[in-house]
């Protein structure tokens, strides 16, 4: 069984809509490991983002959100390049 389409979209454009944790990404049985994978490499730019804006002064909370992300996406065996860094400060988490 798929995904349907339109969640499917949605969770690729805003993961966090769609589930409240990295962990039901991986426990989704109707994605396939690449899906997860781009899915939690979404989301952790958008957690990077946060980082950033946490870092300059704005105000919110930092949850640990992206170490689980990354933790996930470790789980599903896809390359995290942590010897490397972008030149933005999100360190140009590969896509």
């Amino acid at each position: 069984m798929q995904k349907d389409n339109a969640i499917l979209q949605r969770a690729m454009t805003d993961p966090g809509a769609v589930y409240a944790a990295p962990a039901e990404v991986l426990e989704d049985a109707q994605l396939t490991t690449a899906q997860k994978i781009e899915i939690l490499r979404r989301w952790a730019y958008d957690a990077s983002e946060t980082g950033v804006a946490l870092e300059e002064g704005m105000r919110g909370d930092e949850n640990g959100l992206l170490e689980s992300i990354l933790r996930g996406l470790e789980a599903l065996g896809a390359e995290i390049d942590i010897a490397h860094t972008g030149a933005s400060k999100q360190h140009g988490i590969p896509g």
